[in-house]
């Protein structure tokens, strides 16, 4: 449906999240970078664009949010999410350096056109790492934000050499629906002693019985698992999931109608003799998987993009549409130089998917 390829003046484009306005349009932002550099602290807004036909074609470019107005690096990594008055949550990280970079909420009341002012969700000052397409309502209303914090080795704000790629999860809870936000009473780290990533880029789902089912990437060849049983207060020990993984992000959703789990992921890790390019990282191929008893199991196993592709695939926003699911995910090819630089949407009927 998309296939947002950079060029001069526009050298990112990148993850991305969905959702359906009240006229039964679609809504898709994402972060746009522009200038000369796609690195995660280069300039970068975020753009939106609308669909009448959901989700087969799409408008020009609208920039609803810039670095400027916050006094930012950039602004990026964006979730989206019905409030529970009706106002339409834009959730985007403000990047201030490599030694704070936290999570905003800001609310529209007429389905995108304006925004109110931003509330931080992460109290604290710490460089937090949360995905697009993360922000989870519980079925109490509660909200959760899952993130991982990387501290600096050193005191400069803008050196990466400095910051430590070992991340620690946390989550942060909402019970007003935003307004306020506290953290969750433990975090998770990874006890491995070799690793040099530690517990990154977390998302979680709700399970049919209430519990709360979390993961992060890895450097070990696996997807990390954490579970809370008390809506996101405690969490359990960071052990390894189903999911083999390089260190490359997991997306899941519960499909509407049959309340499946919708999964999308790589999943071959990276191993010695593997051939890892700069522009794919190991995050090929790129597939979903579909679970009906909770994710004990996981069958449906569907390519959405393939090692001879050639190129890498990750940061996936997931939407629903009647008849259809509509992906939209970071792409690299050869001569794009990194596996972030480039947006590509696809649609997959859901029939072709689970048969």
């Amino acid at each position: 449906m998309l296939d947002l390829r950079p060029a001069e003046g526009n050298p990112r484009n990148s993850e991305g999240a969905f959702i359906e306005l009240r006229d039964g349009s679609l809504l898709f932002v994402y972060s746009r970078f522009t200038g000369t550099d796609h690195n995660d602290d280069a300039i970068a807004s975020i753009a939106a664009r609308v669909s009448l036909d959901d989700g087969e074609t799409w408008s020009d470019d609208r920039i609803i949010a810039t670095p400027e107005e916050h006094g930012a690096l950039n602004v990026m990594s964006v979730s989206l999410m019905r409030m529970l008055n009706g106002d339409i949550g834009l959730f985007y990280g403000f990047r201030y350096g490599w030694h704070d970079t936290r999570l905003h909420l800001r609310r529209s009341s007429d389905e995108g056109k304006t925004w109110s002012e931003a509330v931080c969700c992460v109290p604290g000052i710490g460089y937090y790492v949360t995905n697009n397409d993360r922000v989870v309502r519980l079925s109490s209303g509660r909200l959760i934000v899952p993130t991982a914090l990387h501290r600096m080795r050193g005191e400069s704000t803008r050196d990466w050499s400095s910051f430590d790629g070992r991340g620690v999860v946390y989550f942060f809870l909402s019970d007003d629906d935003g307004r306020t936000w506290r953290e969750a009473r433990n975090f998770s780290a990874l006890n491995a002693p070799h690793s040099k990533s530690g517990l990154q880029e977390p998302g979680l789902i709700e399970l049919a019985n209430g519990s709360l089912w979390a993961w992060a990437r890895t450097d070990m060849g696996w997807q990390y698992e954490m579970r809370s049983f008390d809506g996101g207060e405690t969490w359990t020990p960071a052990a390894p999931s189903l999911f083999s993984s390089p260190n490359s992000p997991l997306s899941m959703k519960r499909m509407p109608g049959s309340g499946h789990l919708l999964a999308v992921w790589n999943p071959i890790p990276n191993y010695q003799t593997r051939v890892i390019g700069k522009h794919s990282w190991g995050r090929t191929p790129l597939v979903v998987a579909i679970s009906k008893d909770e994710g004990q199991t996981w069958e449906s196993i569907f390519t959405v993009q393939s090692e001879a592709d050639g190129g890498g695939y990750c940061y996936t926003a997931i939407h629903f549409t009647s008849d259809a699911v509509l992906l939209a995910y970071c792409a690299g090819e050869a001569d794009d130089g990194i596996c972030l630089t480039r947006l590509k949407m696809r649609k997959i009927s859901l029939a072709d998917i689970s048969g």
